[in-house]
Parts: structure tokens; C-alpha cells; sequence
């Protein structure tokens, strides 16, 4: 009997159609066998080749190589259900991807889901020297960054490589159930903004459900607080020991990793350093048009620096938005409290030290800026650390909060 499991039907049913109808998917062949300008992290290239195979109709050759996938990833559902499939087209013709008597639609939907989402990364991955544009600068002291795509379901990982991010590796993962765009407790969505890891909880304290353990991120932000934005426990983490991965929408808020993914990067993350952005779907800029944002960002803080220096408390004070909150004030309470300051000073000597910009992917168009501020005048000195969020507004960019860090 001629076998029926050829690539048209796994790109129909494995890509979606049961879902959302054909739809035409690129040469799976010519990307698994190119040179991958990115590292790959996880089962993909080996399902990649299975799907390679499939294509050929080499079938013997792809159920070699979904046994060696399912022997490197023994609780990946994923690769067992094509395993599965392959099997029985050695004796029958498949109907359907998991074409298994009584299977449970929703669980065949998820893998249906788990594949589109992994094999679209693999085959579509950002342009060679491209950087996530929501990293425009890292501290010093910050090793590495995350970034997440949740349209993509990919977490990918960077190396502050003095002072450019430098692609490490790039993951699949799992948010909410309901989306993106985090407003309230229990709304089941993963929050959209820049945060960073604040805590490391380990298996132990948590249980199995958490698989490896845990990181807890700075949700809710001061921007998320401001806009009334509430919630708590919006974690890293991984997933129960049974389970190799879940579907990409999966989790009641949580970035959900496979555990020796989450191993792999939890050696790289800075307790009260490392930034996690979060975006619904990341914004590539090659490496020139990356410096010259930074750049223009930087040169606007240097400019309100040097104002503040100046002693023109206008001129400092037209870097405010007219929306700006800050230390509990608006910015006419500002303005005046800040008028009332600056007529007793006779000079200020300011530096902003160890600055890192990050662009909120929200809808706004907005930079978090956080800084080492040591802050000197003739009857006044003191040392902290500061955030500001800057916006464009009308073409310029202004503070529209401002607060210690």
C-alpha cells in the first residue's frame, strides 16, 4: 500500500488546517539543511529533519529520527505523537495528525499548536546582526537580557558583550491563557513591558508543578501601576516533571519553560538585574539603526543633565510632560517644588552613572532609563539609583514619571 503521510498532509494538519484551513508554509527542506544564522536551543532541529524526511517520503528515515527525538526529549509529547503517526502509516493510510482511536481534540489541538508555534521560530528566525530593539543599553553589571515574543512563543536570550547584546540562544515557551496585555488579577494574561528578575525560588519551597523552580519578575511596574494595571506572581518557570513542554497558550500569566531550558538560563540570571521584556511580538533593528536610537536617547539625557546643571530650572523643566507624575506629583507641584529649590542653589554638579535604556514594547512609544545619580550643590548632596520613563510626544522626548530605582 503506497503511504499516504507525505509532507502536504503534516503541513496541513501539523500547520493548522484542522485549525484555520491550508495554509502554504515555506520549504521546510532548504531551512533545516541552511547553515542557521542563530544557535538552536531545544527539539527543534531534530523535528525540523523529521518533517525533512516526511517531505522526501523517506518515511523509515523519519521514524529514525523521531525515535532519537523522543529518546533526547522521552516526555515530549509532541515527538511521540508523530512517532505514533509514522508507525501506523507503515499499515494504513493517516486521516489525521494523531491519528490515535478516542484521542481528546483539545490535547491534539495543543500539539497542533506547540508545532505551528516551534517549527514557524525555526524556520523563521531574525535577519543575521539584528538586535531586539527594546535593548538599547545595558548596565555594565547586567550579564544578560531575555526577551520574550509571545506571538512566537520564544524566549531569547542575550550577552551584554560590552555594551552591544549578543545573541546566545533562543527557547520555546508558554504564557497565558488568554493573551497578552496583563490589566488585572486573574485575568489569565501574561503582561506586555520591561521588567526585571527580582527573586529565585527552588524546587523544594514549590513543588512539582514548578518543575525546576522558579524567578519571579517585577510585574507590576510603575507604568503597569500607573495605568491601574494589578496582579502578583508573574514568575519564570518551569513545568511538572512528566512534562516536557505545554501549549503555547497554557499558563494563568507565567513565562513557562522546559525545565532544562529553564536550567540552562537560570546560570545566566542576576537577581535585581536581569531586564526581562516581554513583547507581543519584537521589533528587529540591524546594528546601525540600533546605535543611532541609542545614541539620540542618550544625547537627550545628557541634554537634561547638563540643563539641570545649568541652573535654568525652565530649561530643566521642558524636559517634563505635561501628563508627568513623579514622587506622588504632577507637574505643576514639580515645577513649583523645583522653583522653589533651585532659587536657593548656587551651583550643581550632576552625574548620571551606569545607565541602562530599555523601549517599553507596549503601545506607547516609551524608554525606561535607570541610573546611578549622584547629585551635588552647594547645600544639598546625595547618592541613589533612578527611573525615568521617557515618551515621545509631538516628536520630542519628554519624562513622563520619574522616581527612584
Amino acid at each position: 500500500m503506497k503511504r499516504q503521510y507525505t509532507i502536504m498532509r503534516l503541513r496541513t494538519l501539523a500547520m493548522a488546517a484542522l485549525v484555520c484551513g491550508p495554509l502554504v508554509a515555506a520549504n521546510f527542506s532548504a531551512a533545516a539543511t541552511a547553515a542557521a544564522r542563530y544557535s538552536d536551543a531545544g527539539p527543534e532541529p531534530l523535528l525540523a529533519r523529521v518533517f525533512e524526511h516526511i517531505e522526501q517520503n523517506h518515511l523509515d528515515v523519519a521514524l529514525q529520527e523521531v525515535e532519537a527525538l523522543v529518546k533526547a526529549y522521552p516526555n515530549f509529547h509532541l515527538g511521540n505523537l508523530i512517532k505514533g503517526d509514522l508507525l501506523l502509516a507503515r499499515s494504513r493510510p493517516i486521516q489525521a495528525f494523531g491519528n490515535i482511536a478516542n484521542a481528546p481534540l483539545d490535547k491534539l489541538a495543543d500539539l497542533r499548536e506547540e508545532a505551528i508555534a516551534r517549527l514557524k521560530a525555526y524556520h523563521d528566525k531574525p535577519p543575521a546582526n539584528y538586535v531586539p530593539r527594546y535593548l538599547l543599553q545595558m548596565r555594565a553589571d547586567q550579564n544578560y537580557a531575555i526577551v520574550v515574543d509571545t506571538q512566537k512563543s520564544r524566549l531569547y536570550l542575550y550577552q551584554n558583550e560590552k555594551g552591544t547584546p549578543r545573541f546566545v540562544a533562543d527557547y520555546y515557551i508558554s504564557h497565558g491563557k488568554l493573551g497578552t496585555d496583563k490589566v488585572r488579577e486573574g485575568d489569565k494574561k501574561t503582561p506586555i513591558g520591561v521588567y526585571h528578575v527580582t527573586g529565585s525560588l527552588s524546587r523544594q519551597k514549590l513543588g512539582d508543578f514548578y518543575g525546576s523552580g522558579a524567578f519571579p519578575i517585577s510585574y507590576p511596574n510603575e507604568w503597569d501601576r500607573r495605568n491601574g494595571r494589578n496582579g502578583h506572581g508573574i514568575w519564570l518557570h518551569g513545568t511538572p516533571s512528566n512534562t516536557f513542554s505545554r501549549a503555547p497558550k497554557a499558563s494563568d500569566g507565567c513565562v513557562v519553560l522546559a525545565n532544562q531550558d529553564l536550567d540552562a538560563i537560570s546560570k545566566n540570571l542576576q537577581i535585581g538585574l536581569t531586564p526581562v521584556i516581554i513583547s507581543n511580538s519584537i521589533e528587529w533593528l540591524s546594528l546601525d539603526d540600533w546605535q543611532a536610537e541609542r545614541g539620540s536617547l542618550k544625547k537627550q539625557i545628557e541634554q537634561w543633565r547638563t540643563d539641570w546643571e545649568s541652573l535654568d530650572v525652565e530649561r530643566y523643566l521642558n524636559h517634563y510632560s505635561k501628563k508627568f507624575i513623579g514622587d506622588g506629583q504632577d507637574l505643576a507641584q514639580w515645577s513649583a517644588r523645583k522653583r522653589q529649590v533651585g532659587s536657593g542653589k548656587t551651583w550643581i554638579k550632576l552625574s548620571a552613572d551606569n545607565i541602562s535604556m530599555f523601549r517599553n514594547p507596549g503601545k506607547e512609544d516609551m524608554v525606561v532609563v535607570t541610573f546611578d545619580q549622584d547629585y551635588r550643590s552647594n547645600n544639598l548632596s546625595n547618592v541613589m539609583k533612578k527611573r525615568q520613563y521617557w515618551q515621545k510626544e509631538e516628536g520630542h522626548w519628554k519624562i513622563v514619571y520619574e522616581g527612584a530605582g
